[in-house]
């Protein structure tokens, strides 16, 4: 196989010595336009996941790198005159030129043809004659321009400016230093990678580099390659002289950049493959391109090698991969944002910063960490509790909803089961919202309860707008506080332009094929193009309706709730009146954001002024319609800030559903970042507690959402469908029982998690020498020892 390799970084030389390794009678060639010892960058890191491929796919490369490693375990957060240290990470970095050259004698051992200080030829040359061709050419490749239509790339320039610095000071772990000038929060990224130097980046946000005066030093800076910023590195050096301690600071075509994210519809066009950078792109803050584009070298020549056929080989190293990237850019999206919006947390305590730091990506989290290095989490409770009676995992503590005290930090989110006959609610919803009460929740909410027939999403969809309808929520509430510390909520809603619509299993926001009703709306807009066009609501018609709403908080105060949420979210009546996607109105109710929220805000004080002062009352809102033009993160914010003004308790944080158009970035926890923000921006300064929902599905995940400060609690929806007592069983997961997870007494029994199989039984003493101790790794690098434990 002839194969062309435009990029003679990390990623290309592997995937060359990978291939020739694999057959020799491979002709591959190499073309790089830089110098064989030129190099951008200071250090790289891996993970221990990697490097065990890089061992196994070539031990004489392994070997070599493994001699030149900086390894070290701990990760240091400098904050406010505070170090907090977790344990347990590993880490090995090891100068970028010093790999360089590895892979290249490597290369030239195995007879890959390599052109230095040589561009390559046109790229439909190389594939003309070439049976592949590997771009590997970096963020900004030029292959990837040339076939632009083919690749689709998407590449987002992000709102921090950095610069990646070199010094001699050698690190002994990984270090996060927040410094707060006077021109705002920066940051500094170091780690050692080397027995004489470390490397370091500085990031701040745009805002803040203007105001230090960067952007006039970088104004002034010559264009020609390899110049550095040097008049910014004099400032660096002076608002970071406390870490740098008199040590020299080091450049290599060190300038202000703006981390650019790359994404590509296709990584591969006929026989032209994209690896690395030129394919995708994930923020420094949670690892190396380096290791990313080495990965994708291993995965591209094993698939050339094990599949007889180019394309499908092409095609297998996409699958493979894809899944991989996508995870790993999921989470540099996450980090990146929160080093952007950084100074929405410099208000936390410092080990909750550090906390909140280390868990920024979603992929580290409190049982993670508490593997890791249980101390530094024991800790973290430990001050998590201070206002408590007692330690206990943050999801059990309880939590203050206005004036109504929580047991535990878990609620049951609203799920519509549309098991009603005339709205009136049955031995099923008694069933399911009972055994979720039963099963430890704190809080137990049930489907969104229409306030008028007209008002329903579906057929079964439960109401309050009738004596029936009362007497059959007050079965279920007196149910609830009859056989559980449970509080039981109910969400009140108009279906709006998502009404008279099919059950959900027959057809999600379907229209009826008969048996419907009128819907209404804002505006004549449906909410797609197979719905129903909604009739304009009149003042008239929306002064009815709010009374509605009141008519039924009435009803629900009577039946005996404790909490009362108003579903202003998911592209039902009031959603649709704060999107501007759905209310093109032109009268007070239309308009700015502050018009748009008006109608919803009118029916909230009508309620509220009903509903007794000693009940909460919560907002379910869309954080963003997840489509241009509609509410973003921003639009939030006010949004959450308009009701908390008004009294609301608390903000249940959720997204979209506005427009079956959307394009929602799912995955885990996707709507976390939303009530992160609401709680820092809002919540905080209003007392309004912020609930967030949305793809959380462990106790993991609820415990680092709470203790990072990110959510005061967690909504989870489809969990306790799986599991109806999952918040019990969490607590048996971590061996917690106490006030915050109370079983029925029927149930004590089965508090103890049932033995699974042998693997639970004791293990002979043989395999404890052979595993070792449970001490928290505390490796830090010193390089005239090479790495100790303290």
């Amino acid at each position: 196989m002839r194969i062309a390799v435009v990029g003679g970084g990390p990623g290309g030389l592997y995937f060359s010595a990978l291939m020739k390794q694999l057959d020799p009678a491979h002709e591959i060639t190499v073309w790089e336009r830089n110098a064989a010892d030129d190099t951008f960058g200071f250090g790289v890191v891996f993970s221990d996941e990697t490097l065990g491929g890089i061992e196994h796919a070539d031990p004489v490369i392994f070997q070599a790198m493994q001699r030149e490693f900086a390894r070290w375990d701990d990760i240091d957060v400098h904050y406010r005159g505070r170090t907090h240290t977790s344990g347990g990470h590993g880490f090995a970095a090891m100068s970028r030129k010093r790999l360089l050259r590895i892979l290249q004698r490597r290369c030239a051992e195995l007879g890959v043809r390599a052109h230095f200080r040589t561009e390559a030829p046109d790229v439909e040359r190389l594939a003309a004659e070439h049976d592949v061709v590997v771009a590997c050419d970096g963020a900004n490749s030029a292959v990837r321009s040339r076939f632009a239509g083919a690749f689709a790339p998407n590449v987002e320039t992000r709102r921090c400016k950095y610069i990646w610095l070199g010094t001699d000071l050698v690190f002994d772990a990984f270090r996060f230093d927040i410094a707060e000038t006077p021109y705002g929060i920066m940051q500094l990224h170091g780690y050692p990678f080397s027995r004489e130097a470390s490397t370091f980046i500085v990031e701040l946000h745009e805002d803040v580099w203007k105001r230090a005066g960067f952007a006039d030093f970088d104004a002034t800076t010559p264009v020609e390659p390899g110049a550095s910023d040097e008049k910014s590195i004099g400032l660096i050096r002076e608002l970071f002289a406390d870490v740098l301690d008199g040590h020299s600071v080091v450049a290599n075509n060190s300038r202000w950049l703006n981390f650019r994210t790359v994404r590509c519809e296709s990584w591969r066009h006929r026989n032209v493959v994209l690896l690395g950078d030129a394919a995708h792109t994930a923020h420094f803050s949670i690892g190396s391109g380096t290791k990313l584009a080495m990965e994708d070298a291993l995965a591209l020549a094993a698939c050339l090698h094990q599949h007889p056929g180019r394309d499908a080989a092409l095609e297998a190293y996409e699958l493979e991969r894809r899944p991989v990237v996508t995870s790993t850019q999921r989470a540099a999206q996450a980090s990146l944002e929160w080093f952007e919006n950084i100074r929405q947390y410099t208000h936390q305590d410092p080990p909750q910063f550090a906390f909140n730091l280390l868990t920024r990506s979603r992929r580290v989290t409190y049982d993670n960490l508490r593997m890791r290095d249980p101390e530094f989490v024991a800790g973290l409770d430990t001050w998590f509790a201070r206002d408590h009676t007692e330690v206990r995992p943050p999801m059990f503590q309880p939590v203050k909803l206005g004036p109504l005290e929580l047991p535990n930090r878990v609620v049951v989110s609203p799920m519509d089961m549309y098991r009603a006959t005339d709205g009136v609610p049955n031995d099923f919803h008694l069933v399911h919202l009972g055994s979720k009460a039963m099963g430890g929740a704190g809080l137990v909410m049930t489907e969104m309860v229409c306030v008028s027939g007209p008002g329903r999403i579906t057929p079964g969809c439960t109401g309050l707008y009738s004596p029936a309808q009362e007497e059959g929520w007050r079965r279920v509430v007196d149910f609830v506080h009859r056989n559980s510390q449970a509080r039981i909520g109910v969400q009140l809603g108009h279906a709006g332009r998502k009404g008279s619509t099919k059950l959900m299993w027959e057809g999600i926001d379907e229209p009826l094929p008969e048996g419907g009703w009128e819907v209404v709306g804002p505006s004549p807009i449906p909410y797609s193009e197979v719905n129903q066009v909604p009739r304009e609501l009149t003042a008239a018609e929306l002064a009815e309706i709010r009374q509605q709403f009141v008519s039924c908080a009435d009803a629900a105060a009577r039946a005996g709730f404790d909490v009362l949420e108003l579903h202003c979210a998911h592209g039902y009546l009031l959603s649709s009146f704060i999107s501007p996607l759905s209310n093109q109105r032109t009268d007070a109710y239309g308009g700015s954001l502050a018009n748009r929220l008006r109608y919803p805000l009118e029916v909230f004080d009508a309620v509220r002024e009903v509903w007794p002062a000693d009940r909460p009352m919560t907002v379910r809102i869309s954080a963003t319609d997840w489509f241009e033009g509609g509410i973003d993160a921003d639009d939030a914010v006010e949004i959450a800030r308009a009701f908390a003004e008004h009294g609301a308790a608390g903000i249940d944080v959720s997204t979209g559903q506005v427009l079956r158009a959307e394009r929602p970035a799912f995955g885990r926890s996707y709507q976390t970042p939303y009530a992160d923000r609401i709680r820092n921006e809002v919540g905080r300064e209003h007392g309004t507690a912020v609930i967030a929902v949305g793809a959380i599905s462990s106790h993991d995940d609820v415990n680092s959402l709470i203790l990072a400060g990110r959510a005061d609690l967690c909504a989870l929806g489809r969990t306790h469908l799986h599991d109806p007592h999952w918040t019990l069983h969490a607590a048996a997961e971590q061996d917690y029982s106490g006030p915050g997870a109370v079983w029925p007494d029927p149930f004590l029994a089965g508090r103890r998690r049932p033995q699974t199989g042998r693997t639970e039984d004791p293990k002979p003493r043989l395999e404890l020498i052979r595993s070792g101790g449970t001490t928290t790794a505390h490796t830090r690098w010193v390089p005239d020892q090479r790495p100790t434990a303290p």
